[in-house]
C-alpha cells in the first residue's frame, strides 16, 4: 500500500529515544523496516526548535544538524511548531499552608494541530492508501477517527511509549511498538553530505 507516516516529534523523541544512542535517527529506514511490504509515500516530521539553556548551549545546534541530517531523506518535509516559555505559579507539593513558587513552564504547541491538519488534509486529497501516525497522544483519536469513518482509509498507530494511549488503541486500524532494535539499526551513518558540504553526527550522540 501507499502509506504516509505522520511523526510526532517529541513524543518519539520522550518516548523512546531520549536516555538512548538513538538520536541520530534516520527515519526513512525506520518506517521501512516498520513496513517492509509498503511504498513509503511521505513522511511528515512534526516538531518545534529548542531554544539554548544554561546548561547545554548547543542543544539548539545538535537539533539543526538532526534536521540537516533529514533534509537528506528526499520524501520527508518537516513542519515546525512552536515553543512557548513563560513564568507560572506552581504549587509545592507537601505544604501545608499551601505554598507556591515562581517556575519556567516550557509548552510545545502546534505539533498536535499541525498533524491532525495535514493527515486530514492528505486524507481528503487521497494522497495515501494508509496512514501511520506516530504518537501516543489521545488529542489524536478525532482526526484519526474522521479518516477512517468518514473516508475510510485505515490509519495505523506506532506506539513510541511503553503503553499505547487507551483512547487511540480503541480506533487505530493496527497498533505497533516501536522497539529498540528498530531503532538501533535505523541510525544515519556518522558522516553525511548534502548541497552545503559535508557534516557530522553530533559528538556526544
Amino acid at each position: 500500500m501507499k502509506i504516509n507516516i505522520y511523526i510526532d516529534g517529541f513524543n518519539l523523541y520522550y518516548g523512546s529515544i531520549k536516555g538512548t544512542s538513538y538520536k541520530w535517527l534516520n527515519l526513512l529506514i525506520m518506517s521501512q523496516l516498520l513496513f517492509p511490504k509498503d511504498q513509503i509515500n511521505k513522511i511528515k516530521y512534526f516538531t518545534a526548535r529548542v531554544s539554548a539553556r544554561p546548561h547545554d548551549l548547543d542543544q539548539p545546534i545538535r537539533q539543526q544538524t538532526y534536521f540537516r541530517a533529514l533534509q537528506t531523506i528526499p520524501n520527508i518535509e518537516i513542519i515546525e511548531g512552536r515553543f512557548l516559555t513563560k513564568p507560572t505559579m506552581m504549587p509545592l507539593a507537601n505544604t501545608n499552608p499551601q505554598q507556591y513558587a515562581q517556575v519556567i513552564k516550557t509548552e510545545e504547541k502546534g505539533s498536535d494541530v499541525n498533524l491532525a491538519v495535514h493527515l486530514l488534509h492528505d486524507a481528503y486529497r487521497g494522497d495515501f492508501e494508509m496512514a501511520v501516525m506516530v504518537t501516543n497522544d489521545s488529542d489524536l483519536l478525532e482526526p484519526m477517527r474522521i479518516v477512517q469513518q468518514e473516508l475510510h482509509l485505515p490509519v495505523g498507530l506506532v506506539n513510541p511509549q511503553k503503553h499505547p494511549s487507551f483512547h487511540l488503541k480503541t480506533q487505530a486500524t493496527f497498533i505497533k511498538s516501536l522497539r529498540s532494535g528498530v531503532l538501533r539499526t535505523s541510525q544515519f551513518p556518522p558522516t553525511l553530505t548534502d548541497s552545503k558540504g559535508t557534516f557530522h553526527k553530533p559528538a556526544n550522540w
